[in-house]
């Protein structure tokens, strides 16, 4: 029985392999099963496991499949002997992978997002009625080699979806807009893009410290300085509501799709 079953070798199947190889754990002991003989050439190549079309019984699965294949996944790795089982897959309840694996087996759903591909992910999880203790800190060191995790009551996993699941896609949003302004203003697309990316990453880290935004904001804003009035244009444009009807959007979106 193999230790550790990854169905799915794509960006989030390879992310999680690489950050647990990353924190001590054993190519030998992984099977990732992918259907696509390249792809799965180049995570031999890359990771050192072992690839195959085929589920095999297991200590442990996860799912990071398209969502649509999901409840035929979970049931054909139940059906093959896995203990438990992680899925990553957006907007799949708990309720779908119980009712496709006949609610046998601890599973905990995941909501990860892309900065995990670099060790920088941040994942909220929540367990079915059959995970225990363990079944949670199992996923959460899954996770946890590729980000920060925090456990959740399921009906918030919408939410978390539409925050820190797409967050990623807002912020990237954010900088070609700050790259196109500095164009504007005079700076080539290759100034403006260094200095963009820079600003952001140096922003980032800063928020990581701990400090809150709201401090950090006032630390860079003088009394009628330049930055209060970029800030006073940001908000009379709606910035804020902007953000928060985005948000509102994508946990919409994340219900309808449980929902199908």
């Amino acid at each position: 029985m193999v230790q550790l079953l990854i169905v799915g070798g794509g960006k989030m199947g390879a992310a999680l392999l690489g950050g647990l190889l990353s924190n001590g754990h054993k190519p030998e002991n992984v099977l990732v099963v992918e259907p696509s003989v390249t792809r799965g050439q180049e995570l031999i190549e890359t990771y050192g496991v072992r690839v195959s079309n085929e589920i095999e019984p297991s200590q442990g699965s996860i799912i990071a499949t398209k969502p649509d294949v999901v409840s035929t996944v979970a049931s054909e790795v139940v059906e093959a002997g896995t203990k438990r089982l992680l899925s990553v897959a957006a907007g799949v309840t708990l309720r779908t992978i119980d009712e496709a694996t006949g609610g046998t087996v601890p599973v905990i759903r995941a909501m990860p997002n892309t900065p995990a591909l670099v060790g920088k992910g941040a994942a909220a999880i929540s367990g079915n009625e059959s995970a225990g203790i363990e079944d949670l800190a199992w996923a959460e060191e899954i996770l946890g080699a590729v980000g920060i995790v925090v456990r959740t009551e399921e009906k918030l996993l919408d939410a978390v979806t539409g925050l820190s699941g797409s967050g990623p896609a807002y912020i990237f949003l954010v900088a070609e807009a700050m790259i196109d302004a500095g164009v504007m203003t005079g700076l080539s697309r290759t100034v403006s893009t260094d200095l963009a990316i820079q600003t952001l990453v140096g922003a980032s880290t800063l928020l990581a410290e701990g400090k809150p935004p709201a401090e950090l904001r006032a630390d860079v804003t003088s009394p009628g300085g330049t930055t209060a009035a970029g800030l006073r244009e940001l908000e009379s444009h709606g910035l804020r509501a902007a953000f928060a009807a985005a948000i509102e959007a994508a946990s919409r979106r994340s219900q309808e799709l449980g929902q199908n």
